[in-house]
């Protein structure tokens, strides 16, 4: 991500959201979240390979983990913006198997549409989202998150629009949570997946700038930013909550989870007497320095 993307990503978001609540407004919702919903499972059977293929590849042979069978749909390519690395895979037996199991969960969430399946799938997206996106420094970072920040202020505050969206989006881009397990009928706190992706990436950048600071090979080794900025975002949600309980009205996650995380980082650095190498932080350099 460069520095234009993360002054766009406010932009083009807002652009998304208000083209989202205009078709909402304009087209049946049953319609739009079939073809929506359609959409998000057949990425989410994917999104689920990859998450659980590692976990289920404990119960069978190294073989059937590591032999590959290559597979393309290179005639899609003709389709613009369709690249070869997107119709091109080489799946083991394992994800094979995975696939299937994920294609019939798929099948029982869009039947149900049971809220733990959709926060199933919701966790499949937001951890795959944070292991392919990549800030790629501080600065970057703090740029993204800040006008992030802003961005879900206004639309929740200024607006009836992200409410509005959220509410009628029938599709796992949202985690579900029963405000009364023991209840006839559920009524549920949302949590989109943005308010875990956007501070996710974050925090694994923390991981990584802790990674850099290593003084020896291996795993183990000091991760003072990393767990700082895992527990602000734990703080932050807390506070979300109790904000939003206690208002009982929604509440923009970003306005309570970005101070806490930049916060944190920033704190940290401090205690440590790091904040120039912090700010000078770019993980481009240390793939050269590697």
């Amino acid at each position: 991500m460069t520095q234009k993307d993360a002054y766009m990503f406010p932009v083009y978001g807002s652009c998304f959201l208000f083209g989202l609540y205009i078709v909402f407004k304009v087209f049946s919702k049953d319609l739009i979240n079939y073809l929506l919903s359609a959409y998000f499972i057949i990425f989410g059977i994917g999104a689920m390979v990859m998450t659980f293929s590692p976990a289920v590849g404990i119960f069978f042979p190294k073989a059937m983990n590591e032999k590959k069978y290559p597979i393309s749909f290179s005639f899609l390519t003709a389709i613009p913006g369709v690249t070869r690395d997107m119709v091109e895979f080489a799946p083991t037996i394992v994800d094979g198997v995975t696939c299937f199991f994920s294609l019939a969960f798929c099948v029982w969430y869009l039947q149900s549409k049971h809220w733990i399946a959709n926060n199933v799938l919701g966790f499949s997206f937001s951890l795959q989202a944070i292991s392919m996106l990549n800030l790629g420094s501080f600065k970057i970072g703090c740029t993204l998150l800040s006008g992030l920040f802003f961005y879900d202020i206004f639309w929740v505050f200024g607006t009836d629009v992200m409410v509005t969206v959220a509410r009628s989006f029938d599709a796992p881009v949202k985690l579900l949570f029963p405000k009364d397990i023991f209840a006839d009928t559920y009524q549920f706190s949302m949590l989109g997946l943005g308010d875990i992706v956007i501070p996710g990436i974050f925090i694994a950048l923390m991981l990584r700038f802790d990674d850099s600071l290593k003084r020896r090979e291996g795993d183990d080794y000091p991760k003072p930013y990393f767990y700082a900025c895992c527990f602000a975002y734990l703080m932050g949600l807390i506070t979300t909550i109790l904000v939003m309980h206690c208002f009982q009205a929604a509440q923009p996650a970003l306005l309570y989870l970005v101070p806490f995380c930049l916060g944190s980082s920033l704190l940290a650095a401090l205690v440590k007497g790091q904040i120039k190498e912090l700010f000078a932080y770019e993980e481009k350099n240390d793939e050269k320095q590697d």
